[in-house]
């Protein structure tokens, strides 16, 4: 048996298993019933900066 043939079986099978235990335990790691505040504090970053809309007209008078 060739190195090539060799890798390719080994891609084919182990791999794939291995890659697939990987990628379910990182579905598994982002939807774990602790995460749900960590996701919810990383949704507001975009927002924690922001003014209120009333704040902004009543200080922002020419």
């Amino acid at each position: 048996m060739d190195t090539y043939s060799f890798l390719r079986e080994l891609a084919d099978s182990w791999a794939l298993l291995i890659l697939t235990l990987i990628f379910l335990g990182v579905i598994g790691w982002a939807f774990r019933p602790g995460a749900r505040a960590l996701h919810d504090d990383a949704a507001a970053v975009p927002f924690r900066n922001e003014e209120p809309v009333q704040a902004r007209h009543d200080g922002a008078q020419p």
